[in-house]
């Protein structure tokens, strides 16, 4: 006999509905519906509430950047294209996480008392695109290629004078001459495959057909290449390496397009083929930041600094202390940012980026053209029949006249232009000159032919100013783009490059800055913002490692697009 089970008053509730008409029982049908619909709404709610995203592997975007790949190697890649895709190909000993210098390939790292020996020790079971391991040879061989003269790679003034010993599969030494703090920041360099290369003679290095189909041992492998009818590759698929030696990936795939400038880039994201743009101008990331829904404008200061540089060499009437000061009080640097940058950058007052320093405070100028035009007149210049200011003595008479050369950059010219009003409205003659940026590298800048140059410097974040400010750097390759010497400035500036305690660096920068920004050697301006544009979708970005533009793949494997839940319970703490 079958027994039946009835919740307790179903009888009575059952009872109830059939004396109910049958409009009384579609009311009662769309209410009871309601409140099933509003309790599960409900705890759904109370759960979600419990509950948090995290990241989940898969998804994928595409990249636009402007120019063409043609040395995918960290030993020869010069161009922000090559950069970028050997930063996702390549890995190093180190890497910037959070802006810190964390293990890479390395497992762990020793310097000595001394500061000149680094001793490095690799994970285990490392291995290449290809499958193959990645031993000390790897390391030992990329740097050796690196010193070789005839590859002229671009690194080499970083490892010239280091000399490398192997003791193991595993652990290799670094043996420098002097101690240099910053070194480490040199182990990020990619380590290329020597089974692949040691058969590459040197005049055909550069000609390799692997420069264009890389295999490293970074988070991406390079899955497909598609090119045009005449070979010239359009855009590269990166799949996530399976066998990465630290966490893989959370994004499965990535499409790098290239396009021949930000107009044709432009143009591809606004039809939607690319997601995301690097090395945007700031008057486009202005406009689209006001105007798009679907991307974030990501920015971030540079450790760069622009300014006019002052060649007392050219111009002797810039060698007037009071000459300098005044011509740096009267520019009107909130201008520059505004209408040259948009807004995406910082005025500095200093030769060093203001979040560049612990415990490092610049001294902001109290600046306008009536301050300068006071200093100039208490020291004797006094305004010309020309409206122009001079200074007469016993046997001479100085004008305050000279010219500016830099680049046929966009916002390089506008910025002269303005610098130019404000200079003029003080007082003095000034003449802009425009080149093109190899005439201006190799006919002005390195022979030293310019009264003041408006130029930037890229200072980086492992802060090293020697070449750019001790006597020994005056001449090219040298970056003393002011010619300036100071004995006392020398003195800081080798201490501050050979000390590891990082307040003792700081201490000897702080003394250099307060006399740069007495002696005026150059006009220090801005440092730019780096704009990156970047789908609502993708999260996890870091740019707080940023140099270059390729440096925004530092943290590449936290970035994800898909989610997952759990319970908050379940988090590690």
């Amino acid at each position: 006999m079958k027994k039946e089970f009835r919740l307790k008053g179903s009888e009575k509730i059952l009872g109830m509905i059939s004396a109910f008409s049958a409009t009384e029982r579609v009311v009662f049908g769309i209410l009871t519906f309601i409140a099933l619909v509003s309790a599960l709404t409900l705890a759904w709610k109370v759960n979600r509430s419990f509950l948090v995203p995290i990241p989940s592997h898969g998804g994928s975007f595409s990249e636009g950047i402007i120019g063409l790949p043609r040395s995918i190697n960290p030993v020869l890649a010069f161009t922000d294209v090559d950069k970028d895709l050997s930063n996702l190909v390549y890995s190093g000993l180190m890497k910037y996480e959070n802006g810190k210098l964390v293990g890479d390939l390395a497992q762990k790292y020793s310097v000595s008392e001394d500061g000149l020996v680094y001793t490095f020790t690799l994970k285990d079971n490392i291995r290449f695109h290809d499958g193959t391991p990645l031993t000390t040879d790897d390391v030992e061989f990329t740097i050796q290629k690196i010193q070789d003269s005839a590859l002229k790679s671009p690194r080499r003034a970083d490892w010239a004078s280091v000399t490398l010993k192997i003791i193991n599969s595993t652990e290799i030494q670094f043996i420098l001459k002097q101690p240099y703090a910053p070194f480490l920041a040199n182990t990020t360099i990619g380590i290329i495959p020597k089974h692949i290369w040691k058969n590459v003679d040197a005049d055909q290095f550069i000609f390799s057909q692997y420069n264009i189909e890389p295999i490293g041992s970074g988070p991406y492998e390079v899955s497909s290449i598609k090119r045009d009818g005449g070979g010239i590759p359009q855009y590269y698929i990166l799949d996530t390496f399976n066998r990465y030696h630290n966490e893989k990936p959370y994004i499965s795939e990535i499409l790098v397009y290239f396009y021949p400038n930000e107009s044709a880039a432009l143009e591809a994201y606004n039809a939607g083929i690319i997601d995301n743009f690097a090395g945007i101008s700031p008057q486009e990331a202005a406009h689209i930041a006001s105007s798009s829904s679907n991307s974030t404008i990501l920015h971030t200061p540079l450790p760069r600094i622009f300014g006019v540089f002052f060649n007392q060499n050219n111009a002797p009437v810039l060698a007037n202390k009071e000459v300098r000061q005044a011509l740096n009080m009267a520019l009107d640097k909130e201008k520059i940012i505004d209408e040259v940058l948009y807004g995406y950058g910082i005025s500095i007052d200093s030769p060093i980026p203001d979040d560049e320093m612990v415990g490092a405070t610049s001294t902001k100028r109290i600046g306008s053209i009536d301050n300068a035009r006071a200093l100039l007149t208490k020291n004797g210049w006094l305004i010309n029949s020309d409206g122009i200011l001079e200074k007469k003595t016993k046997t001479s008479t100085q004008t305050l006249e000279f010219s500016i050369a830099t680049t046929d950059a966009p916002d390089l010219k506008k910025t002269a232009e303005i610098i130019k009003a404000n200079w003029e409205e003080l007082g003095a003659r000034v003449t802009v000159k425009v080149f093109e940026y190899g005439d201006l590298s190799q006919n002005v800048i390195k022979t030293r032919k310019y009264d003041a140059l408006l130029f930037g410097e890229v200072v980086g974040k492992d802060l090293d100013l020697y070449a750019f400010w001790h006597s020994s750097q005056r001449n090219a390759p040298g970056l003393n783009l002011s010619m300036y010497v100071n004995s006392k400035v020398d003195s800081l500036l080798e201490d501050a490059r050979a000390t590891s305690d990082e307040k003792k660096r700081d201490t000897d920068y702080v003394a250099f800055e307060k006399i740069l920004q007495d002696e005026v050697p150059a006009a220090f301006l801005y440092s730019p913002e780096y704009m990156y544009i970047v789908s609502n979708e993708i999260q996890g970005i870091d740019l707080k490692s940023i140099t270059n533009s390729s440096d925004r793949w530092y943290g590449i494997d936290k970035w994800f697009i898909a989610t997952d839940y759990v319970w908050k319970i379940f988090m590690k703490k």
